[in-house]
């Protein structure tokens, strides 16, 4: 595979001026800014925040093992994944690949670019299907979105399966590593020096607790991390989101703990439905939720509704049929959970 970056990029992208913001031209101390056209008078927030959210990189870069410089943050990995189909898909022209069912995003954030999408199956396992996968892109194929613990399954995608796409696929592999926390893995960051083409997205949302900053993470070479800087908000991440981040960051320890007793009850909760009778299958899981084949899943929604327990109905999904994807709770919810279910 000869991976040539400049010739992926669009060119309206790689010839684009970026905006430049005052904290961009000045980035010292002073004491007195009369640059952004902000409000003088003092209060917490009367100053807009680091446009590169240095001090908060500096921090995840020590615990990551990721250059500050490969390292882009987005309002959610929402943004990042819009960003990259913005980066290298021309509208209209070129296309994405995306293995199904997969997170629901990379879809959306296509069609409102306006880029096209080829899609194909997971195997009934939800693993990567290499050949077809092969067989799937052209000339035209951007980029390839995978996730990996896979939403809504759970599973990580096998790892040489993913190594022989980094190795052959001329663009760009995104690898979604939203869940990695859970799997007792370090995912596919130690292999960011060996692959050019690739790019790793993680959150703060789900291990680290903080689904309501909206922060993620995006690892990638400094080339492609330049291009997303290049073409963001000059001010995506508020600091807020910044301030509690970087606090949370001090307490790895605590985040650590957690993810230990969401995997000893994600094996209980596993072992506890299966012993249901109304529970045909639960899919073995790498994240922090289980994906459970049910007998009728759109009854059993609407019964655990009326009981005050919300799961998500995932039977409109590809190679999801009848399935309920169940977010590990705390002991107390999963057990009154599997107490509802043995009712019904």
């Amino acid at each position: 595979m000869k991976f040539n970056l400049e010739k992926l990029v669009r060119p309206t992208i790689l010839s684009l001026k970026p905006y430049s913001s005052a904290r961009d031209e000045f980035q010292g101390n002073a004491a007195i800014f009369l640059d952004a056209n902000e409000n003088p008078y003092p209060s917490a927030f009367n100053r807009y925040p680091d446009p590169h959210q240095l001090k908060l990189k500096q921090k995840l870069s020590r615990i990551k093992d990721v250059p500050i410089d490969q390292i882009f943050l987005g309002n959610g990995s929402d943004e990042p994944i819009d960003l990259l189909i913005r980066a290298f898909c021309e509208p209209g022209v070129d296309n994405v690949l995306i293995p199904q069912p997969t997170y629901g995003m990379y879809t959306v954030s296509s069609e409102i670019n306006n880029v096209s999408i080829k899609s194909i199956r997971l195997t009934k396992d939800f693993d990567l299907d290499v050949a077809p996968l092969r067989n799937s892109w052209d000339s035209k194929t951007k980029l390839i979105f995978l996730c990996s613990p896979n939403n809504p399954s759970g599973n990580l995608l096998t790892e040489e399966k993913v190594l022989s796409i980094l190795r052959d696929f001329p663009g760009i592999v995104v690898m979604d590593e939203a869940y990695v926390d859970f799997t007792g893995s370090k995912g596919f960051v130690p292999y960011l020096k060996e692959f050019p083409n690739l790019v790793i997205l993680q959150t703060l949302s789900k291990a680290w607790g903080l689904a309501a900053i909206r922060l993620g993470m995006c690892f990638a070479s400094t080339e492609i991390i330049a291009l997303l800087n290049k073409i963001k908000p000059p001010y995506n991440i508020s600091i807020l989101s910044q301030q509690v981040a970087e606090e949370a960051l001090n307490h790895e320890s605590a985040k650590n703990a957690h993810v230990f007793e969401i995997i000893e009850s994600r094996k209980k909760l596993a072992s506890d439905l299966t012993g249901i009778k109304l529970v045909k299958k639960v899919f073995q899981s790498d994240a922090n939720f289980l994906l459970v084949q049910v007998t009728n899943a759109k009854k059993i929604y609407q019964e655990l509704v009326n009981r005050g327990i919300i799961v998500r109905d995932r039977s409109n999904v590809i190679l999801c049929d009848n399935c309920l994807r169940i977010t590990v709770g705390t002991p107390v919810e999963n057990q009154k959970l599997v107490s509802e279910l043995s009712q019904l």
